[in-house]
């Protein structure tokens, strides 16, 4: 880590605080996904923090030691580009063609604001997330297909009905969930099968 500033001290705190408010605007990044009660559609700023508060507590549920820093940043940090990219649904194959690219180019602008230290050491965060490549980020990815799946189940089908998603396809979109957590892939597996018994989506 290059720990020399190579901004002035007040441009560097100018440049960390821009960043700061500029990332409010993920409050208003909406999601498919409703909240549990069912009254409104989730935002990603909400999303992550249930990611955070879920690693904390289901640490001890990855696949072998993790840095749980690392992965609280992981979570924290992964979805700041949907600020310009927007949130692409998980099951929009349209989408998620594109999906890399519009990410990408979000990531230059967002992750550029701040100082190029700061910039290069939080950018490298999010592309470690992306590319699965360690225990922390199949750990960070296994926690953030759960975190929806457990929104679907509670609002009974919620954004599976909407869509006409089928278990066929969740279970698809959803197995890489075992690299970062053989456990909570058993439990989501359960889920999965306990909400189609319930018609929450069909077979």
């Amino acid at each position: 880590m290059n720990c020399q500033l190579s901004t002035s001290p007040d441009e560097r705190l100018a440049r960390q605080i821009g960043f700061i408010i500029e990332i409010d605007k993920a409050k208003q990044v909406l999601r498919r996904t409703l909240l549990m009660d069912g009254s409104r559609l989730e935002n990603d700023a909400e999303h992550s923090w249930h990611l955070a508060v879920m690693a904390i507590l289901l640490a001890e549920y990855a696949d072998g030691d993790v840095d749980l820093l690392r992965v609280l940043k992981m979570v924290l940090i992964h979805d700041l580009v949907e600020i310009d990219a927007g949130d692409t649904f998980v099951y929009d194959t349209e989408a998620l063609a594109t999906r890399c690219e519009r990410e990408e180019r979000a990531a230059d602008r967002i992750f550029g604001l701040l100082p190029p230290d700061l910039g290069s050491d939080v950018r490298a965060i999010w592309e470690e997330f992306e590319e699965q490549a360690t225990p922390e980020a199949r750990f960070a990815a296994a926690l953030d297909r759960l975190q929806p799946l457990l929104h679907n189940y509670q609002t009974e089908g919620g954004a599976w009905r909407r869509h006409g998603i089928t278990s066929d396809r969740v279970r698809e979109r959803n197995q890489h969930i075992a690299a970062g957590s053989p456990t909570l892939w058993e439990f989501a597996r359960s889920l999965i099968d306990e909400a189609v018994r319930r018609g929450y989506m069909p077979e």
